[in-house]
């Protein structure tokens, strides 16, 4: 079925799809219409599930291990302010490998207070052991809902998932999403089923300490579980392009990068509007393409190197500033290309925090700077020259 919905219904209804057991909701803006959406669905009943509401987005997180550790399918959402209140919680989902799936509306955070979107929430927190997905628009919103569990509660993975929605730009704004039918997503998506919880019949030690010769044997395994994701990804898009017809890119999509001198490197909605500027600029014989990261963790490597190795120079566009140094995706993508022994020219471009708006004028700039070879190793922040 066609709707017309906005971000936060697309992937609520995609939850709807994914049947969690518990939800835990704690309001916060831009994400509060997820939740309000799924407790109309459970209140309908068209979606069988305990809706809890909490007292924070610290409880939120509590909450949702608890009902995992129980056995259960849980889902809860939040923003901002209220992800950084939930950081300790993060640790302890990861560590304990609960394979919670999470939305994240894109929100700047304080100081100075401000509601609008940036990505400076969920980039802060990349090494905090959770699976980080960024969508470009409302179908991919819904649908990384039933792909995250997939991916989630396959045992090689056991990882928990951040799916993060750029705020308002994405969460508030409609367009027409393909709702998929129940019994597709239950062909997709399996109940879930595990052996890390609590069992009477099967007694074992969960959430324990583990001294300096046992604690690091756990994080190497935390570390393998993630990279043993990437593979799962890959089977999940195909099996759910083989049901839904809708075929997705893996960590990264490439746009008309193969025959590309310059590429724009960004991750969120912003890669619509690359995409357009990219288009403009090729009927003027402009051989330049965008690549958009799905996946920062588990983090491309290979496939950000295989898709740069051969540009002439390269931006990364990223809506982050890790204070007194760069943009983290910056960081991510040179490391990527320093691995793979491959030394190109890439610029850091901050732009949007706070929820400002990058012009199309802006992307165009950027290429600009790019052909002309103006390349700088210094941070540039949209709109500001120094």
């Amino acid at each position: 079925m066609r709707k017309f919905l906005s971000g936060n219904e697309a992937f609520a209804e995609g939850i709807r799809l994914a049947r969690p057991q518990v939800i835990s909701a704690y309001p916060i803006t831009p994400q509060t219409i997820v939740v309000e959406k799924l407790s109309e669905f459970v209140e309908d009943g068209s979606l069988k599930s305990e809706f809890i509401h909490v007292e924070s987005e610290h409880s939120a997180l509590s909450c949702a291990m608890g009902a995992s550790i129980a056995g259960a399918r849980a889902f809860t959402a939040t923003s901002s302010q209220g992800l950084l209140y939930m950081a300790e919680g993060l640790t302890y989902a990861s560590g304990g490998g609960y394979p919670i799936v999470m939305m994240n509306a894109n929100r700047s955070v304080a100081l100075p207070w401000n509601i609008y979107g940036d990505q400076r929430d969920s980039l802060s927190l990349l090494d905090h052991g959770w699976i980080q997905v960024y969508a470009e628009n409302g179908q991919e919103a819904l649908d990384l809902a039933l792909l995250s569990y997939y991916i989630a509660e396959n045992k090689a993975v056991s990882t928990p998932v951040m799916v993060n929605l750029d705020g308002f730009v994405l969460t508030h704004t409609y367009e027409v999403v393909e709702v998929p039918e129940q019994d597709k997503a239950d062909a997709f998506l399996p109940p879930f089923e595990t052996e890390n919880k609590i069992d009477f019949d099967s007694p074992k030690n969960i959430a324990f300490s583990a001294g300096p010769e046992q604690n690091y044997i756990f994080k190497y395994n935390e570390h393998k579980n993630m990279l043993n994701a990437k593979a799962v990804i890959t089977h999940a898009e195909e099996k759910f392009a083989g049901i839904f017809g809708r075929k997705y890119t893996g960590l990264i999509e490439s746009y008309k990068c193969d025959d590309a001198d310059f590429v724009i490197v960004t991750l969120g909605s912003i890669a619509g509007l690359c995409k357009e500027i990219c288009d403009s600029l090729r009927n003027t014989g402009k051989k330049c393409g965008v690549l958009r990261i799905r996946y920062m963790r588990p983090f491309p490597n290979e496939e950000i190197a295989q898709v740069l190795a051969n540009v002439k120079a390269c931006a990364v566009l990223e809506k982050d500033i890790s204070f007194g140094n760069e943009g983290a995706v910056y960081t991510n993508v040179c490391s990527a290309l320093q691995k793979a022994g491959i030394n190109k020219p890439v610029t850091n471009w901050i732009g949007g925090l706070g929820g400002k708006d990058i012009t199309p004028e802006q992307i165009e700039a950027i290429f600009k700077s790019l052909f002309d070879g103006n390349i700088s190793t210094k941070v540039n922040f949209i709109g500001i020259s120094e």
